[in-house]
C-alpha cells in the first residue's frame, strides 16, 4: 500500500509540473502589453490558439506514458477529450479571427496571404480537420489498431511542427522564451509519443511474448 502512495504522488508531482509548464505561455500571453487596447475576438482568437499550443504538449502524454504516469484506461480517456479541446480551441482560433478580420483569414485559407506564418497555420489546421475526420469515421472506414495508429502519429507529429512553426514566426502576445519553450516541449512529447506508440511498446511486448 505504501508503494502505491508513493507511485501516486509520484504521478501528481509529474502531473503538476506538466500542468506548469502548459500554464506558463498561457498566462505570460494573457499578461502581455500587446493585449491592451486590442478587440475582443482578437484576444480571444488569439487566446485559443495559445491554449490549443498548450494542449498539444499535455496530449500525448495520456498514451505514451501509461501505464507509467496514468492508468491505460484513463490516459486513453482522456486523450480523447483532449483530442475534442484541441479541435474546439483551434476552431475557436480560426473562427474569432475570420470574425476580427475575414478578409486575412480568407487570404490564409487560400494561401495567398503575404505573411509566412499563415501557410503553417494553414497546414495545421488541415492536419487537425483531418484527424479529427478520421477519428469519427474510423469503424467505416475499417482502420485496423496498427494502421490508425500509425497514421494517428504521422498527423500529430504534421500538426505540431507545423504549429510549432507558425507560432514562432508570429510576433504576437506570447512571451518569446516560453512560447519556444512550450514549441520544443510539445515537439519533444509528441515525437516520444510516436516513437513509444509505433516501435518501442510494440518491441516490448513481442520480446514479453517471446519469453513467456
Amino acid at each position: 500500500m505504501a508503494r502505491g502512495r508513493a507511485e501516486g504522488s509520484g504521478r501528481l508531482g509529474v502531473w503538476l509540473i506538466v500542468a506548469a509548464i502548459a500554464a506558463v505561455p498561457v498566462i505570460a500571453a494573457a499578461l502581455s502589453p500587446l493585449q491592451r487596447g486590442r478587440e475582443t475576438l482578437w484576444i480571444i482568437g488569439g487566446m485559443a490558439g495559445v491554449v490549443a499550443l498548450s494542449l498539444l504538449f499535455v496530449q500525448p502524454l495520456f498514451t505514451a506514458t501509461a501505464p507509467v504516469l496514468t492508468a491505460a484506461r484513463e490516459g486513453i480517456r482522456w486523450h480523447r477529450w483532449g483530442g475534442v479541446a484541441i479541435i474546439a480551441m483551434v476552431a475557436l482560433h480560426v473562427g474569432a479571427l475570420y470574425a476580427y478580420s475575414p478578409e486575412d483569414v480568407m487570404d490564409a485559407l487560400l494561401l495567398v496571404a503575404p505573411t509566412p506564418f499563415s501557410l503553417y497555420g494553414v497546414i495545421g489546421l488541415w492536419c487537425v480537420i483531418l484527424t479529427g475526420v478520421l477519428a469519427a469515421a474510423r469503424r467505416r472506414l475499417r482502420l485496423g489498431h496498427r494502421r490508425w495508429r500509425i497514421s494517428h502519429s504521422v498527423l500529430a507529429v504534421a500538426i505540431v511542427s507545423a504549429t510549432a512553426v507558425h507560432a514562432v514566426l508570429i510576433e504576437g502576445a506570447m512571451e518569446e522564451i516560453s512560447k519556444l519553450a512550450i514549441c520544443l516541449a510539445a515537439l519533444a512529447t509528441t515525437s516520444f509519443g510516436a516513437v513509444e506508440i509505433n516501435i518501442l511498446g510494440p518491441l516490448r511486448r513481442r520480446r514479453a511474448l517471446q519469453g513467456a
